[in-house]
């Protein structure tokens, strides 16, 4: 299952988080490697993007809630068609 998550992290000073966006970093290297996110992108100013592939929402509930006790953010997430699935849609309409 595909998710895009865009995160926006609670307005505080930059500065004083730069601990704990080494961690995130720190935190997502072993889901990219292990292929439960297949990316993941910084925003410019602030927050983060990240491609998830995952088997279920509840792996994806826990992954957000550990993103959140590392960075406390809001976060949109939008559920996603890969392009075999999409055409494979597209066939039976």
């Amino acid at each position: 299952m595909l998710f895009l998550v865009i995160s926006t992290p609670r307005a505080e000073h930059p500065s004083t988080l730069v601990g704990d966006r080494t961690r995130y970093w720190d935190w997502m290297r072993p889901l990219l490697n292990d292929g439960l996110a297949r990316s993941v992108h910084a925003r410019v100013g602030r927050g983060a993007v990240a491609l998830f592939d995952v088997p279920s929402n509840e792996v994806l509930h826990r992954l957000l809630n550990e993103w959140a006790d590392i960075i406390a953010a809001h976060f949109d997430v939008y559920p996603l068609l890969d392009e075999d699935t999409a055409k494979a849609f597209l066939r039976t309409q």
